[in-house]
């Protein structure tokens, strides 16, 4: 599976036209594309899912663009990189974007490799600039594909490693199975119960290192990270 295969995006546009064109070349660069085509129904998407990126048209039914985009950095419990695509191509209206907590500007009509290039880039950017992350007394670091449970490092597997990745990321947020599986094996085929046996392997090895934090499953909903309360 290819790096550009483990992106997922969501594009917030009510120009169906529009997300049918980037829906064609975004699925031919292996990338999965959820849609909204209204504010509303983006920020419960966006909220509700983990996205690597967000491609938000400013005008936009129920919530505009601005609203999205503000709503998210109060309400989501992580960074999620926003590239606004509008027609507005004043000064004022990039500002606006940028204090709304835009973190890219790109105006219609465009390219749309132009467009994707942006996609991977505030991607890698947000990868490289959260490489750390931490719950209790566990650290992991994706840019050494390491963890570490107070000073011991723990020797994990590839996808054991991954998963930890992204309970971490959308914590407290519980993550559903078919996310899970999605954001590890993308399309590719993997059996039934192959997330179960790396969530136990994860889970055992958690706990015979002494580690705060646990994998909880929230039945009919997903998995998450409880980390144990300071005594």
């Amino acid at each position: 599976m290819t790096a550009a295969a483990k992106l997922t995006v969501l594009v917030i546009e009510d120009n169906q036209a529009i997300q049918a064109n980037i829906a064609d070349y975004f699925a031919m660069q292996g990338a999965g594309v959820d849609f909204a085509l209204n504010g509303r129904h983006g920020a419960e998407l966006a909220l509700a899912h983990y996205y690597d990126v967000i491609v938000l048209d400013l005008t936009l039914p129920q919530l505009d663009g601005l609203d999205v985009c503000s709503l998210l950095r109060q309400q989501a419990n992580r960074h999620i990189p926003v590239l606004m695509l509008t027609a507005r191509d004043s000064l004022q209206h990039k500002l606006d974007g940028f204090a709304a907590g835009a973190d890219d500007y790109l105006v219609k009509p465009f390219d749309l490799a132009e467009l994707w290039a942006r996609v991977q880039v505030l991607a890698k950017r947000h990868l490289q600039h959260h490489h750390t992350l931490t719950l209790g007394n566990i650290r992991l670091n994706r840019h050494l594909h390491q963890v570490h449970c107070d000073s011991k490092l723990l020797a994990l597997k590839p996808i054991g490693f991954k998963l930890l990745s992204i309970l971490l990321e959308t914590h407290p947020r519980p993550v559903s199975r078919t996310e899970l599986c999605s954001k590890i094996w993308g399309d590719e085929p993997t059996e039934s119960d192959a997330l179960r046996s790396h969530l136990y392997q994860l889970r055992k090895t958690l706990q015979q290192h002494g580690a705060s934090v646990s994998i909880e499953t929230q039945l009919g909903v997903g998995f998450a990270l409880k980390a144990e309360s300071a005594i």
